[in-house]
């Protein structure tokens, strides 16, 4: 039977509050921005047309509910979204530092987003999807890691491409050891890798990006590596293949929260467009240079989810560069 989803998704769904201003008694102020990388990814897709999917957990709560909503609206299926009448939406603060890169502070001890049970995972909606995207945000604590494994199971025995985002965050691990294991089992089951340059080094312990991808083309089975840089741009390792793309930059970003995730959003648009048998060169940086422009389009606008480019928007940027 044909498959009725393009991506699913399983992780977190959050609120990020992220700083919009100063009141005048000179304090922060924070806006509460749907959030949540493997949302952030799926919003990107149904923005580009393709069907999606979300599994996950959020409180019965007034975050929950905006969540929901939130989601529902950009066009992602709620169904296998699951609402906690004990534990609260996970919340998490972004400040942006004085580099432009971010800071984290999660509310999430604990956090509905890591109460998802393995029996509460919607198996039917990863054996319909032609991809599986996962994360490491649902590998941190016992019960969720086990639905992410049941998940993964269900994606391997019906056929779908496996896509992982490390989407390391320090401050929700008991250790980077745990956390280094957890990025090691993902790169054990995905098809489609999105790492970043920091990412990278931290795993691999090598400066030297070329050192470090050489370790995970050696270690693990991933036919497509795509590395997002930043200011720089990205990478895409494809066998023996190796391209790479400068980045669009703009002197109206803002801040880079949903980047990376746009980025690889974008990632999974060209394997559905292009398949994952075929890549060559050319396919290669044609879904760099409108990964890398979309991306460059989200570090204009606060939030992310809610404020994803169209398809029009992106290929307009990218003829202004040509």
């Amino acid at each position: 039977m044909p498959k009725t989803i393009d991506v699913t998704a399983l992780g977190e769904l959050l609120i990020d509050f992220i700083q919009s201003g100063t009141s005048p008694q000179g304090n922060p102020l924070f806006e509460a921005n749907p959030g949540g990388a493997p949302c952030n990814v799926l919003a990107m897709l149904a923005k580009l047309g393709h069907s999606t999917a979300f599994i996950g957990k959020v409180g019965d709560d007034a975050f929950g509910r905006q969540l929901k909503d939130a989601i529902a609206k950009e066009g992602i299926s709620t169904a296998g979204l699951v609402m906690d009448e004990a534990v609260p939406t996970t919340l998490s603060l972004v400040h942006k530092l004085p580099n432009g890169d971010r800071d984290f502070s999660f509310y999430r001890n604990p956090g509905a987003d890591m109460n998802l049970r393995a029996d509460e995972v919607r198996l039917d909606l990863i054996e319909n999807a032609r991809i599986f995207h996962f994360g490491t945000l649902s590998m941190t604590h016992p019960g969720v890691y086990d639905a992410t494994r049941r998940a993964i199971e269900a994606a391997e025995a019906s056929g779908c491409v496996r896509s992982f985002d490390p989407n390391l965050r320090p401050p929700l691990w008991p250790s980077l050891d745990a956390a280094h294991e957890a990025v090691d089992f993902g790169l054990h089951h995905c098809d489609v890798l999105k790492i970043s340059d920091n990412e990278i080094q931290w795993f691999t312990g090598k400066q030297d990006y070329e050192e470090g991808i050489s370790i995970l083309q050696n270690t693990y089975s991933i036919p497509l590596i795509t590395l997002s840089m930043g200011a720089v741009g990205s990478r895409a390792y494809y066998g023996s293949v190796k391209v790479e793309v400068p980045a669009f930059l703009q002197k109206k970003t803002i801040e880079t929260t949903g980047a990376g995730d746009t980025f690889g959003a974008c990632v999974l648009h060209g394997v559905l467009t292009y398949g994952l048998n075929n890549l060559d060169e050319a396919k290669l940086i044609s879904i760099l240079t409108f990964a890398n422009a979309a991306a460059s389009i989200v570090t204009t606008r606060k939030g992310a989810l809610a404020v994803m480019p169209t398809e029009e928007e992106v290929n307009e940027l990218i003829g202004e560069r040509r």
